[in-house]
């Protein structure tokens, strides 16, 4: 099973989701090393990148073993500045893909009308995508990843797929949970399996994708084309290697690491962010990880507090030496959620935003300047 993205073929059709703070190079490099599939940037802003914001252009550098497709994902509610953007991306070199984020929940982003909040204005929806498309001249693909909605009141994943494909999106990523449920209860994966039958252009899947196995079962439920996999890697890239395997017809060749290997990938990671950042902000970067590494494992307050200060690599290796090698993957763990979960709550929005869904204007002072979490 393969999936098309304008001349290239990604194959397993497994996207690795863009995630503030994670999807940098380091972070793709790793997971590239487990497994073949399309491997996102974190999520940077049109205006930042037009601009050419120190930052932004830093989180859009690939590192030369990241092989094409590279892809960026984009942010913008301006279509000129979107199409700006894009325009920069082609005629630069910068990347071989763009993914346009109309899924973001967080309050920064729907309180100006981007992200998730923004399909629910059609128009402008539909221009922005259009704008893309247009500016990228069919140098680049352009797709979308979006979310069913707002809110169960005010769901937009048909028409915004619909619309998407009209303006010429290559394909469309569905998050199966509504803004206001950010990463809270289980995803709805029937809405992946109902936008596939209405749309021609391929139609990706994402939420709940913990295992290798659910991405197989996420594609036997919905007929999706691919999938999209966010929190289940957090502190297990080794899950690419997993997902290969499963979409090769080897759904039983799965990883359990011991601890002792888990710390061999730790240190792979903690020596990639130090190449792309420096020995200081590199180790820094790393101590979010840790937890999530460690995850499930019986390791005492002391090695964890040791690890999630570390800012050399040699006091990670001294830290890393004290953990107990032998110790089994904690399997009762699998198919549980890993990374940030909360409750359900309002959506943040722009005054008016749900008055009316055919405005196309622009929010005035939506556009960010700045990128990253």
């Amino acid at each position: 099973m393969a999936l098309t993205l304008g001349r290239f073929t990604v194959d397993p059709p497994v996207v690795l989701a863009p995630m503030a703070g994670i999807t940098n190079t380091a972070y793709r490099r790793l997971c590239r090393e487990y497994g073949a599939g399309l491997y996102v940037s974190e999520m940077v802003t049109s205006r930042a990148l037009i601009e050419r914001d120190a930052q932004t252009l830093r989180m859009v550098h690939f590192h030369d073993s990241e092989l094409a497709p590279r892809s960026i994902q984009l942010y913008g509610i301006d279509p000129d500045i979107v199409a700006a953007a894009v325009r920069m991306v082609v005629e630069e070199n910068l990347a071989d893909h763009v993914d346009l984020n109309f899924g973001c929940p967080v309050p920064k982003v729907t309180r100006q009308g981007g992200g998730s909040a923004l399909p629910y204005k059609r128009r402008l929806f539909g221009s922005i995508v259009s704008a893309a498309v247009d500016a990228a001249d069919g140098a680049v693909p352009v797709t979308v990843k979006m979310r069913l909605g707002i809110d169960p009141e005010h769901l937009t994943y048909l028409d915004a797929g619909r619309i998407a494909q009209d303006a010429g999106a290559d394909w469309v990523a569905l998050h199966g949970r509504t803004a206001a449920q950010l990463y809270s209860g289980q995803a709805a994966w029937e809405p992946i399996a109902e936008l596939e039958q209405a749309l021609d252009i391929p139609v990706l899947g994402n939420g709940d994708i913990w295992e290798a196995a659910d991405a197989l079962r996420m594609v036997e439920q919905t007929g999706c084309d691919g999938v999209v996999v966010g929190r289940g890697c957090l502190g297990r890239p080794w899950l690419f290697g997993d997902l290969s395997a499963a979409f090769a017809g080897r759904p039983d060749e799965v990883a359990r690491p011991s601890l002792g290997e888990v710390a061999g990938v730790m240190r792979r990671h903690a020596e990639l962010l130090v190449e792309h950042l420096g020995e200081d902000k590199g180790c820094r970067d790393f101590r979010k990880h840790v937890a999530w590494y460690l995850k499930g494992f019986p390791v005492g307050g002391a090695p964890r507090v040791d690890l999630a200060l570390v800012s050399t690599l040699a006091e990670l290796d001294d830290a890393l030496a004290t953990l107990p090698a032998h110790e089994p993957y904690p399997e009762h763990l699998l198919g549980s959620p890993r990374g940030r979960t909360s409750p359900a709550r309002p959506v943040a929005l722009p005054e008016g935003w749900l008055d009316e869904p055919e405005d196309d204007r622009v929010p005035v002072g939506a556009e960010l300047a700045t990128s990253g979490g």
